[in-house]
């Protein structure tokens, strides 16, 4: 499982995720993230098809690269420890 994080330094909301996203992945070593700015990414946002969805968001892929889910705003620390360890193996 991978998750692509989206956000934008203008965005209050990434960086509120930001913090909440390190604690994660330092408790999850084993994690693989990978982060695209907004505005400065514009191929890759355009890959994941993001337009006009609220910032920040998250697109969970499996180990075959395929999207199983999305999620936007600000989701708590416990809701995403729970999503990415019930996916661990997807």
């Amino acid at each position: 499982m991978k998750v692509i994080k989206i956000g934008a330094v203008w965005c209050p909301g990434c960086l509120v995720m930001r913090a909440r996203w390190k604690k994660i992945e330092k408790e999850n070593p084993w994690l693989k993230t990978e982060y695209f700015d907004y505005d400065a990414d514009q191929e890759k946002i355009a890959e994941f098809e993001i337009k006009g969805e609220k910032l920040p968001v998250f697109i969970f892929l499996s180990k075959d690269k395929k999207e199983f889910l999305r999620l936007h705003g600000e989701p708590s620390k416990k809701e995403l420890v729970r999503i990415i360890l019930e996916n661990r193996d997807k």
